[in-house]
């Protein structure tokens, strides 16, 4: 069977998802901010994507997190479900033309 193994404890992803918890909310105020001041809609499109990466370091933290306390090693692929259906959303808005600005 293909990937048959459990999920193991991972302290780097732990460490990275905390750290990316804190700095991608600072980053896009930083993005939305400057590209309010300069115009740019491009720009505080991207604020919003980084926002949304905020979002995703919080899911992949906590599904580490529950792994690493628990020993719930499902939560991994549950989180990993939970990424992808964001992705397929924001996709589909981004195809659509939808934007968030």
């Amino acid at each position: 069977m293909v990937g048959a193994d459990a999920a193991e404890h991972s302290t780097v992803g732990i460490a990275l998802a905390a750290a990316s918890l804190l700095v991608m909310p600072v980053l896009s105020y930083a993005q939305r901010r400057a590209g309010r001041e300069l115009g740019s809609a491009s720009a505080v499109a991207d604020s919003k994507q980084t926002l949304l990466c905020t979002y995703l370091s919080g899911v992949l933290l906590a599904g580490l997190l529950l792994n690493s306390l628990f020993g719930w090693s499902w939560a991994d692929p549950v989180v990993a479900l939970v990424i992808a259906a964001v992705a397929v959303k924001e996709g589909r808005e981004a195809w659509r033309g939808e934007h968030c600005c």
